[in-house]
């Protein structure tokens, strides 16, 4: 197993990146940081507990799908493959998938250091033939891939819904920066979470046990480790909402009293009632899913969903821009 660390930080360790989106976002009138931010270690560990919450359904309805379907994907896929998975490899799911395709390589890509080669030791561990090659990188820009991975065909690998994260022109620049990561001709199996009863989303976000409350405030608890923050954490609250307008859960941290604090020597304040907005997830219509993909560069070649219709996979192919039919 081989690494390669990418992610830029100044003289003190900080990544550059956080910071600036950071103090960008708490500087807006709807303040907001990018849900991407959640996954330092702690909180990509809360995110598996996450996973396993009685209300949280996309997990086990995506696993179901890599379960049932195995063949299909090694028909569809094809053996050989070196799959670049956007984001460290879910200790379930991920080992589903290399077991059906029968990979020649398996790259894991993420901007959380530890939990990425925590991953990939134990990916490493499960295929001890598998050549790994975690790369620490943000893979929301093109990302170079370890050279050992060069002439071989790719799949990239982006489950969980994660692209529902992201606004719009977000999404579209993240599909056509992976179209550039991997290359044309290469293909991605992306999960997509579908539109569904708005209770139903809800709890799957804001579960009894509050851990998903914990995840979100746990951000807050990274911006004060890592940005020499003073955020109250203990007077924001966690709140998820269905907006129905947008076809999304919204996920915000809300003031509970009028508080002030400092993120790197810049002064802040927020209003009782005030939020910072750390995450949508935007839910999808087969038919939304499939403009999203072609807006990227991607064209859709087969769609699977779990047997209750929660959640679908979609297989695509990066493709050349064209402007006509």
């Amino acid at each position: 197993m081989t690494g390669l660390e990418l992610v830029d930080r100044d003289d003190d360790g900080v990544d550059r990146a956080f910071r600036a989106d950071v103090l960008a976002g708490l500087s807006q009138d709807q303040k907001a940081i990018p849900a991407r931010w959640f996954y330092d270690e702690l909180g990509s560990e809360l995110f598996e507990d996450i996973t396993v919450q009685p209300e949280y359904y996309p997990t086990r309805a995506e696993t179901e799908i890599l379960d049932r379907c195995a063949s299909e994907f090694a028909d569809a896929i094809g053996a050989g493959q070196a799959v670049v998975e956007f984001g460290s490899g879910s200790s379930v799911k991920t080992p589903l998938l290399l077991r059906a395709i029968q990979p020649a390589a398996y790259v894991p890509l993420d901007i959380s250091g530890d939990f990425l080669r925590a991953a990939a030791a134990d990916l490493s561990a499960k295929f001890p033939g598998l050549p790994v090659h975690p790369v620490e990188a943000d893979f929301m820009r093109r990302v170079e891939l370890p050279a050992e991975i060069g002439a071989l065909p790719k799949l990239g690998f982006f489950p969980g819904s994660t692209i529902g994260n992201m606004v719009a022109p977000t999404a579209v620049d993240l599909l056509r920066n992976m179209g550039q990561t991997l290359g044309t001709g290469s293909m991605l199996l992306i999960g997509m979470d579908l539109v569904k009863d708005a209770a139903i989303l809800e709890a799957a976000y804001d579960d009894a046990a509050g851990v998903t409350a914990a995840f979100n405030l746990n951000l807050a608890h990274r911006v004060n480790g890592e940005l020499g923050g003073t955020i109250p954490v203990d007077q924001l609250r966690h709140v998820a909402r269905w907006n129905d307008d947008f076809a999304r859960i919204e996920m915000h941290l809300e003031a509970q009293c009028d508080i002030t604090f400092e993120v790197a020597g810049q002064p802040l304040t927020m209003v009782e009632g005030e939020t910072i907005h750390t995450e949508n997830s935007h839910k999808f219509t087969a038919r939304s899913a499939n403009m999203l993909l072609l807006c990227g560069g991607w064209t859709p070649l087969k769609r699977w969903t779990d047997t209750e219709d929660r959640f679908s996979l979609i297989l695509a192919q990066s493709t050349p821009p064209r402007s006509a039919p």
